[in-house]
């Protein structure tokens, strides 16, 4: 059964986090554990107060303790996890409270700046306070005193691991935990903010003072080969340009550097902060203003109001000798470093559609 607010929220369908998931596995194996019952359906309680109901793929005793399972449902989310199988391993232990592992396929803590000490399992605050809670409830159903120990696991976690962001925040062998709701919302940005802000979060930790963000994976090759930056300093902002200049306004770093196709640093340069195109768009006439400016004739300015693409726009620029891609970081850059705040020295890249550094404004200091 899915949350009134969910559906109401998302005319695509939402799903479960990862989190969630776990703690219907603590349900059920807990369930097994007290009553040798296995359950097809369990009911979790989301963080907000809804509740939730999740098919249980299987439950089975195994070595004194239970096993529990259920597959990820994500929705219409284009989540890296929908279809996994998320699995939960439950033994009893003498201690009271909840003592945490990292099962197979879900990773380890190794840098620092992330919410999870040093060596801790990759499970998330919430999901972590989800599973104390449910099982908390089950022991006082059961008149049970003692404590449990969970092994949370994703099978073939450690694959789907290479293709995330967490060999770059530390975290080795396998996925998180996640989810501060409950829900994935479809195509929802807070996901990719939240990472933005746990790349940042490393960068500081481990005591960086220059970050690398890029609008995707050429922008990044193309600024990691320039200055040799290790993968702790390479934060992918994507679209988010926005969100991650105002949470470093708030946690800043010496430096930083943005890195991004022609196309999207022309629209940070025209002051968007949101780079998707659904949400803003080449400004050719922009563009044609900045070509004048720096030595187009008529007939250039008006070519480049009919062009279909921003990369059509630079090709055009070059032909001519008319430098374009330098002005837009320039004002790219100030616009960014206005969004970031004194604290930030902020300098701005633009690559070609080959990967290759077309344009730059330096740094301020």
């Amino acid at each position: 059964m899915w949350p009134e607010s969910a559906e109401r929220s998302n005319r695509l369908r939402s799903g479960f986090t990862t989190g969630t998931c776990a703690t219907a596995c603590c349900v059920a194996a807990s369930e097994r554990l007290f009553t040798g019952l296995s359950l097809e359906e369990v009911t979790v309680t989301l963080p907000k107060g809804d509740e939730v109901a999740l098919p249980i793929e299987a439950c089975e005793t195994r070595d004194q303790g239970v096993h529990a399972s259920t597959i990820k449902d994500a929705g219409d989310d284009p989540d890296i996890t929908h279809g996994a199988c998320v699995f939960v391993e439950l033994h009893r232990r003498k201690p009271p409270g909840v003592r945490f592992r990292a099962g197979e396929g879900v990773g380890t803590v190794t840098r620092p700046g992330l919410p999870l000490a040093l060596g801790e399992p990759a499970i998330n605050p919430v999901p972590r306070r989800m599973m104390r809670e449910h099982l908390a409830r089950q022991a006082l159903r059961f008149d049970y005193t003692e404590g449990f120990e969970v092994s949370v696991g994703i099978e073939a976690g450690a694959a789907l691991a290479r293709k995330t962001m967490n060999p770059r925040l530390g975290i080795v062998g396998g996925l998180s935990i996640l989810g501060t709701s409950g829900i994935v919302r479809p195509y929802s940005c807070a996901a990719w903010i939240a990472s933005i802000h746990q790349g940042i979060d490393v960068a500081r930790a481990c005591g960086l003072s220059h970050i690398a963000a890029s609008t995707g994976n050429s922008s990044e090759c193309a600024i990691r080969r320039h200055y040799g930056l290790e993968d702790s300093a390479l934060v992918e902002m994507g679209d988010f340009a926005g969100a991650m200049l105002k949470y470093l306004r708030r946690h800043p770093v010496a430096r930083l550097s943005i890195c991004g196709g022609f196309g999207k640093i022309s629209k940070l340069a025209c002051r968007n902060r949101d780079l998707n195109s659904r949400k803003s768009s080449i400004d050719f006439r922009f563009l044609s203003g900045i070509a004048a400016a720096g030595g187009a004739d008529r007939n250039l300015s008006s070519r480049i109001l009919s062009a279909n693409t921003s990369i059509e726009v630079l090709q055009m620029c070059r032909e001519a000798d008319v430098g374009i891609a330098a002005p837009v970081c320039g004002l790219a850059r100030d616009f960014a470093a206005d969004l970031a705040g004194p604290g930030t020295d902020v300098e701005v890249w633009a690559i070609d559609r080959h990967g290759d550094l077309v344009g730059h404004a330096p740094f301020s200091r």
